[in-house]
This record gives structure tokens, sequence and C-alpha cells, in this order.
């Protein structure tokens, strides 16, 4: 695991080739993998490939979700709000888990954040996903996580960089 951690890198340039089957399967499974609080698994997920859909995705927010017309796959993390109050953070483990199993298997990723952001003055970005993906009203959206092979590569985060200083022993 600390291999994957040391080159994971966000991605944000993706060749034009599709991912095989077998791997967006694995993906799958990997999603309905991650852990939840209390087990109640709040979290579903809309895989999309199709290059058109790929494109009004890109178009979620005013900054940084531009790059997800490019991959290959873009997966929309959201919950259904009523069954946990802790669906962020069981969505975000999600999310995660995404990105290091598409890294294991040679992909590259990066997750768009979009709970809390505007589409637009006048609409959310995660109501523009929720009307553009048919999303029920009581699901919120946290993230989409674009995944696809890379057309850039980004040197692992020396660890002499690390921040250090934000870790502590025994108290703060």
């Amino acid at each position: 695991m600390i291999e994957l951690l040391r080159k994971r890198r966000s991605i944000r340039k993706f060749q034009d080739k599709s991912i095989e089957l077998e791997k967006i399967k694995i993906l799958k499974e990997a999603a309905l993998r991650a852990p939840t609080s209390r087990n109640i698994m709040p979290w579903e997920f809309i895989f999309v490939t199709d290059k058109n859909i790929l494109k009004k995705l890109s178009e979620a927010k005013q900054h940084g979700s531009a790059f997800v017309a490019g991959a290959a796959l873009a997966v929309v993390v959201c919950a259904d709000t009523t069954k946990s109050d802790v669906w962020v953070e069981d969505c975000s483990i999600a999310s995660i888990i995404l990105q290091l199993t598409g890294l294991e298997m040679e992909l590259g990723s990066c997750w768009v954040q979009i709970r809390n952001r505007k589409h637009n003055e006048s609409e959310s970005a995660e109501e523009y996903i929720q009307r553009l993906l048919g999303i029920p009203e009581h699901f919120a959206v946290e993230s989409i996580i674009a995944l696809g092979y890379p057309a850039e590569e980004k040197e692992p985060i020396p660890h002499s960089s690390l921040p250090l200083e934000k870790i502590h022993s025994e108290r703060f």
C-alpha cells in the first residue's frame, strides 16, 4: 500500500484509450467493498463511459472539472442521505478506494469535488449532476472520480517534502 501512496498523483490528462471491461469490473467491486460506518452502505456509484455524458460532467463546476471530458471513465459517487449521517465520510473513503484501485491497475485518476461547489450562479454542481443523471433529490453527490490511462507523468512527492511537522506523538 505504501508504494501506491508514494506514486499516487492527481492525473488530469488521459490517453484516448478505453479502460478494459475487466478493469471496470474490478473498480465496481472495489467501490462496493469500501468500508462504511456501521456497514450501512449509503453510497451508490454511477459509472459513465459515454463521451457525451463525460463532456457534460466536465462542465459540472465553474473550475476544476474540465479534464473529465478527456477521461475514459468517470465514477459519480453519491449517497442516500436518509440512510446515514456520515455519508460524506463513507463517500470519501469509497472515492479514494477507487483512486488507489485504479492506480494499482496503472490507471491515472483525479478527484472532482462536487459537494458545496457551484455550477453557475443559480445552480450548484450537485443539482446540475442530479438533473443530468436523474439522481433522486434525497441523494447527495460527493465527488466525481475521473479515470483513464495517463497521458502525463508526475514524479512522486519526495519524502523530504512531506510536512513532517504535522505528525504529533502522544499530544498535540
